[in-house]
């Protein structure tokens, strides 16, 4: 998981930077923020109901906050498995 594509997507969700969103949804490895990216396009420029667009948009942030989360997991057991093999 690459933190700087969670970041962008926050940023230019935040700007409205539509076509730098775009750009960021073909470029991230990230399949998953991809495809939530895409949703929130398209209800953003095709549905006329507002309660959409606020689903799609809600939905990438629990994306986002869901994989920082699991990215702080990970890098927190690393530190402590490094903290560990310094101890012995």
């Amino acid at each position: 998981m690459n933190q700087v594509d969670y970041d962008r997507a926050l940023y230019y969700t935040h700007r409205s930077q539509w076509d730098n969103l775009l750009i960021l949804m073909v470029r991230t490895k990230d399949d998953m923020l991809s495809k939530r990216i895409e949703h929130l396009l398209h209800a953003y420029h095709f549905s006329h109901d507002y309660t959409v667009i606020e689903r799609s948009l809600y939905s990438l942030f629990r994306y986002i906050d869901h994989a920082n989360e699991m990215s702080g997991v990970t890098e927190d057991l690393t530190s402590s498995e490094a903290f560990h093999h310094t101890q012995i």
